[in-house]
């Protein structure tokens, strides 16, 4: 059984294609990084890993480098995940919200 979860997406990637075809430029990571700030390993979890939380002063300085709204950066999509895969309150550190609540899904 497969489970629906509520995950933000990061348009990075696109954000940095767009950039390129706007100035002819290619933007790498590491440009990215000096120009921001932003740990470079972030800014890869950001591009590469699904459901990947960071702090807003990040999403600020990405959105004041590209000068785009939040919205242009991050989207709210549902995502499938097998169901063994749902985090439960056991792997929530104490002091934590709750683990994101997945809606069954049968396939």
């Amino acid at each position: 059984m497969l489970l629906l979860i509520d995950v933000i997406r990061f348009r990075l990637s696109e954000l940095m294609a767009d950039y390129q075809f706007k100035t002819g430029k290619r933007l790498t990571a590491i440009e990215l990084s000096e120009a921001t700030g932003i740990n470079r390993m972030t800014l890869s979890r950001m591009q590469n890993v699904r459901g990947y939380s960071t702090s807003t002063d990040t999403v600020e300085k990405v959105c004041r480098f590209f000068n785009c709204d939040v919205g242009d950066l991050m989207s709210f999509v549902e995502d499938t995940v097998p169901d063994e895969m749902e985090p439960t309150l056991a792997d929530v550190p104490e002091g934590q919200a709750s683990p994101g609540k997945g809606r069954s899904k049968s396939r």
